[in-house]
This record gives structure tokens, sequence and C-alpha cells, in this order.
């Protein structure tokens, strides 16, 4: 038996397993399941539905389960089946405890649930309750494990694993090698799925209860992401069929950012689950986005007092007493409904505060019971289809349009932001004169459609939709990088989720919009999930620590209420700082590019990220260096690992080498100071392995002082 706490690593064997091996043991195991994986997917595939289905709607249903459960089986080539072994029992000396179906056994966990042909488990989900031990249980508390094995592979195949016994009293608790391997191991390519190395913290908030929302405050590193796609994946499986059936969705800042994550849940079986941005979420065929507002308008139309102008907007149409009594014919009787009754009715409507197009559908009827009351006082038997016919009758339509016209969420947004008096009338006391005029459209458009609509603007019409109809609520929303939403932004998505719950993920100090939110209490508030617990993340697992501690400089500036993020990272990471000859203009291009090819030499992926205007200067130098290089959210190869990543659309992405230009730039890039220096902290924590900073204008004073007082073996070439 390999030593307590041992690692034990050999190289690929092709040779017939022996039993005196474990290594052997474990990768005829791994064959094993393998074969079990396929003739569990070739079961899927042989399903015969076509005599079982009552109608072609239950069969499409069925048989789009039956493809998800085909998908959900795919055997990934580089994705191990099982990453880990817990053995159960009862220490030796220990006092015998209650029997269970756990004692005595040995479970391997993987990304799936693998049985053999007569229904034993061969490979566990990582998310069953019997899995949990390998992330929760320690010396302290063993939860009855003896022995948590993990497993090391390389290419697919399994070269290692490592013993940690958990119930032996003369084992010292140490940091797990493997574990460490796994996290700092190159990234290529998109996101990958983080289930051999959650963390105990992470996977507390994983495994937390669908009923409530879960707010979590995560520095760079922290894995905040992949812990809120991992409790998707988790969601799923402990609530199956209620998710099924009400829907999970998650909503991430930008395309880029999607096509980066969109293989973790499918590398966990979970095929499902869609994915949008808050633009795609509010999308609508008659508001096309094709504008843009300055600051200062979208940071007056995404504030909360909108809600409220709409509101008042949407109900004015409102017009409590008819012109004339109503009169309905029926047979040879005319029945007549005075005005007064008919604002009675109206008002009461309005008092219960029902949506508009909810409290439209019921007026008619409350107006016909109206009517059925006088004919029952005239001695009349009238049943249910005399009212409805009377509630569709034309006098009542009439009467109806009139005190109760329809609305049109598009058409009501454009007057409002092109009509001054009308704006003005439902904005007094909300909104002040200049910003009134802040929002109000320079040249009133014909047409909602010829109007140049801004994503702000479609958020405006989002909400007026809502007043009207109420939207439906999906069973779970994941909001990523949640802290540079706008109020009627996490407006828009609250609706979402209004009857079920959500997980928020985001980091203050990385708010980058003019209306990013300062505190998780407005947020929730606003997101309408206020008994939220907010779960903070300072444990870093991405960022190595000198590059983690060097970007914490600015937090004092940007959020003085954080705590720095500290790294378990052993390796302090490749960092440099290097000033470019600005002897002319090329000589900074040159230094950067230079830079990227020190970078290139390295294992991983590269991302040079630099100001969104210096895209330009950068795309033409690569070029003339014959550089290939990618865009943010392209997949990288063997052949082009290099990608030109705008500061703007760094957020969320990771790359194991970065090359950092001019942070200067990146500041005044933004409208003011704070706001650029948020995007440099951003921008500076997406290294997973080296960071290289290049500049040729002045540092920002925090990231300057004390570098000449830095050690050289963490920062090289550097400038004061």
């Amino acid at each position: 038996m390999p030593s307590r706490r041992s690692l034990v690593s050999v190289p690929p064997a092709s040779a017939a397993p022996d039993d005196n091996d474990p290594l052997a043991r474990e990768r005829a195991h791994l064959a094993a399941s393998r074969a079990a994986l396929r003739a569990m997917r070739a079961d899927a595939e042989a399903l015969d539905i076509r005599d079982v289905a009552a109608n072609w709607v239950n069969a499409e249903v069925l048989a789009s389960g039956i493809e998800a459960r085909i998908a959900s089986l795919a055997d990934l080539a580089d994705a191990p089946l099982f990453f880990g072994r817990l053995d159960y029992g009862h220490p030796v000396g220990a006092p015998e405890a209650e029997e269970d179906d756990t004692t005595g056994r040995l479970f391997y966990i993987g990304r799936r649930h693998v049985h053999d042909a007569d229904g034993n488990p061969m490979v566990v989900d990582w998310r069953a309750p019997v899995s949990q031990p390998f992330y929760r249980a320690s010396k302290k508390d063993p939860q009855d494990v003896l022995l948590r094995r993990r497993f090391g592979y390389t290419g697919g195949q399994l070269t290692a694993y490592e013993d940690e016994h958990l119930s032996d009293p003369h084992e010292a608790e140490r940091a797990s090698a493997l574990l460490q391997a796994e996290i700092e191991r190159p990234r290529v390519g998109p996101m990958r799925d983080i289930v051999a190395t959650i963390q105990p913290e992470q996977d507390a908030i994983v495994r937390a209860g669908l009923e409530g929302t879960v707010c979590v405050q995560g520095a760079p590193g922290t894995g905040k992401t992949a812990v809120g796609l991992h409790r998707v994946a988790y969601l799923l499986y402990a609530h199956r069929e209620r998710l099924t059936r009400t829907g999970v969705l998650v909503v991430g800042p930008n395309d880029s950012f999607l096509r980066y994550i969109q293989q973790v849940l499918p590398a966990l079986g979970e095929v499902e689950v869609g994915q949008t941005t808050v633009e795609g979420l509010v999308a609508r065929p008659d508001v096309p986005v094709r504008g843009t507002d300055s600051p200062r308008a979208a940071l007056v139309k995404g504030d909360a007092r909108m809600a409220r102008v709409l509101r008042r907007a949407v109900r004015a149409g409102v017009r409590p007493l008819p012109d004339e009594p109503l009169v309905v014919v029926r047979g040879s009787r005319r029945w007549r409904v005075p005005a007064w009754e008919i604002e009675e009715l109206v008002r009461e409507l309005l008092d219960r505060d029902m949506r508009y197009g909810a409290a439209r559908e019921a007026l008619p009827q409350r107006i016909a019971h109206a009517v059925l009351v006088r004919m029952e006082q005239a001695g009349e038997a009238p049943d249910d289809r005399v009212q409805d016919a009377v509630a569709r009758s034309a006098p009542v339509k009439a009467v109806v349009k009139q005190v109760w016209p329809a609305v049109d969420p598009a058409k009501l947004v454009l007057r409002l932001l092109s009509d001054p008096a009308f704006l003005a009338e439902h904005a007094e006391g909300l909104l002040d004169e200049d910003e009134q005029r802040a929002i109000l459209w320079e040249k009133p458009p014909r047409g909602v459609r010829s109007a140049k609509w801004s994503p702000a603007d479609a958020v405006l019409v989002d909400e007026a939709a809502d007043l009207v109809q109420r939207t439906p609520s999906l069973g779970h929303v994941v909001l990523d990088e949640a802290q540079d939403l706008s109020a009627m932004q996490y407006r828009a998505v609250g609706r979402r989720c209004s009857t079920g719950s959500a997980t928020v993920l985001g980091d203050l100090a990385q708010g980058t919009t003019p209306w990013a939110t300062e505190s998780w209490a407005a947020a929730l508030e606003h997101l309408g999930k206020p008994q939220a617990g907010v779960e903070e993340l300072t444990e870093g697992f991405r960022v190595p620590r000198e590059v983690i501690a060097y970007a914490s400089r600015l937090l004092p500036s940007i959020a003085p209420g954080l705590a720095p993020a500290t790294s378990v990272r052993e390796s302090p990471g490749d960092f440099t700082v290097r000033q470019a000859d600005g002897a002319s203009d090329q000589e900074p291009d040159r230094t950067v590019v230079a830079a990227c090819r020190r970078a290139l030499e390295r294992e991983g992926s590269i991302g040079l990220i630099a100001a969104d205007s210096r895209i330009g200067a950068l795309t033409a130098a690569l070029g003339e260096a014959g550089l290939p290089f990618l865009t943010p959210g392209d997949e990288t190869s063997a052949e082009v690992r290099l990608t030109l990543v705008p500061a703007t659309l760094a957020k969320g992405l990771e790359y194991d080498h970065v090359v950092l230009d001019e942070p200067a730039a990146i500041v005044a890039d933004e409208p003011d100071e704070r706001t650029g220096l948020r995007r440099l902290y951003v921008a500076l924590t997406r290294a997973v392995s080296g960071l290289a900073v290049v500049h040729a204008r002045p540092l920002p004073a925090a990231l300057a002082t004390g570098l000449e007082a830095a050690p050289s073996t963490a920062l090289t070439g550097q400038s004061a």
C-alpha cells in the first residue's frame, strides 16, 4: 500500500492489470467504466418509442428527452470519468456506529453516474449525497471516510493517485499535490469544469437549497463563475423534474463570455440549460437595438425611478368615467348601466393594483356581471354563458376601449422618450428637468421600427410590457458579473425568477459601468430578492499570489470596503513590469509584440489585453510581426494560442499568460478615473500563470508606488 498521504505516479502503461498494482487496478476500473457508459448510451439509442406515445405531441416530448439523455451520456476523451474515490468504514478503535449503506464500501466519484449491466454503480455522480464528503471531509471531521483518493490524468490516461487517510490520527494533514497540479494546469480553449477541485466553502454554495437565492461576492480567481455553473448542475440533479418543467437560465455579461463558458455544463451532463445576455433577455422583434446612449442618458434610464415613471405612463390612459351610460340589448329588452357604476368598477380595479392588461381583461366581465344583476332582479335566470355573451358584446367592448384602452409597450416608451410634455407629466417629482432632457431623443422617430433603440431603451420596453402582462418566471436564474447591472436591468432579470430562485455572482471591485452597483443589498432589492444571503469568497485558486497582490493595490481606490483576495497558488507566477522606450510611436507596439513572443514560448493560452482605443494599432503591429491571433470567445488551438482582447470584453475570461498593454490608456478610455481603475483591476486579474505589464506612459500611482523596492524574483524590468 502506498505511504500515508502519498502521491504515486507512473507513466501510462499498456500491460495487463497486476492484482498487486493499485494503479493497474484503477486503470482497469476506468476501462470497465467507459465500457459500461458506452453500453448505457447504446441502450438509450436503441429505445423504440414508435408505439409508446399516445399522440404526436407526447412522441415529440419523449423523443426530445431521449435525445438529451443520449447527449448527456457522451464519453469525453479528455474528461476522466472519475477523479476520486471514497472508502467508507469505521475507524479502528472507534465506538461502533449504526451500520448504514456506505459502511465498508468504496465509491468512485465522477462527472456522471455510470452503472454496470446489473445496475450496480461503477461511478457515482459528484452531486450525489454519498459524494459530498469528497469535498468536505477533513481530519477533524472525517464523516466516516477512511480513505480519500485523488487521481491524476495526462491526456486522458490515469497516471497517478494520491491517498489521504482521514481517520488515521498519525497522518498529518497537508496540501494535495494533485489538487494543486489540477488548479495550475494550463488553460487552453474554453472554460472547463472544476468538479475535481471544488473546495469546502465552494461546495456549501453549490449545494445550497433551491428555494433560497444566493449572492456570491467573489474576488478574481475565487471561482465564482464555476461555482454558479456547478450550482446549476447540482440543482438539476436534485430537482430534475421541477426545473425541467420551469426552466433554468444563465445570464452573462456578453456573447464572448457565454462562448467561453458554454462547454462547462455539457461536460457535466447538462445539455438543456439556456444561456443569454441581459440584452438577449429583453430582446423584442419590434424593438431593434441600433443606437447607443450617452453615459448620462444610460445612467438615468437605468435608475429605478424609471419604473415609477413607466407605471404612471401605462396607467395614464385609463378614464374612469365613460361619456355616457352603457346600454346592452338582449332580445326585446334593453339593460342600462349608469356611468357612475362603471366608474366604480374601474376605480376598484385600479385600487387592486392589478397588471394593466389583466385588469383590462377583467373589466368586461365586471360590467357584464352588473348587467346580469339587473336581469336577475327583473326575474330572469341568466347563466355564465349569458354573462360571457354580454362581456363580448359590441357596447361593452366600446366602453372598455374608451375607459381602459389597450397599451403597446414599445409605442408607450417611444412617446415617453420623444414627447417632452408627456415625459414631464409622468416624471414630475421623480426626474428633474436636466434628467428629463438627458433621456429625450433629439430627433423624434417616425415610428417604433424607425427608432434607434438603445439597450437601455429595450429594458424600459420590457418593464412596460411587464406592467401590461406578467412576464413568465423560470425556476432558477444564474446572473453572472451582476455588479455591472443597472437597477432596471436587475428588475428585468428578477421578473424572470419572480416565483423561482437565483444565484447572483459578482465582484463589487470589478464594476465598470457608470451605474455599477455599490452594494449587494441594493442590488438584491432591485432583483426582488431582498432576503437573499451574501456569501464572500476571498481565497483565490486562479490568479498567482504576486499578481493578485499587485492588482489589490487598487482596492483602496475602487472598493475600500472589500478585503484583498489571497491565493492558494504555491507558485508566485511569472510577473514583469516593463517600460517601453517612447523614442518613437512604434516602439511601445514593438515592445508589446516582443512580450507576446516571450509568452508564446511557454505552454498555454495567451491574452493580449489592451484599451479599446489601442486595438487598431496592436492589430496592425501583430499583423506586421506575423503573429496570428484570435478574438475573445474563439477557441484557442495548438496553432493559434494568442487572443487580442479589448479591455471592455476581458471580464470573466482567463488566460495562462497575460500581456497587459498600457494601463494608463485603459484608465483613460473610461468616463472617470474610478471606473477606469476598476477596468484596469479586471484586466490585471485575468492571468493564471503569468502577467507582463508593458507601458510607455506613467503607471497609475497605486501601481507605480513601491515597484523599485519589489523583489527581483517577482518583478523584472520594473519601472517607477
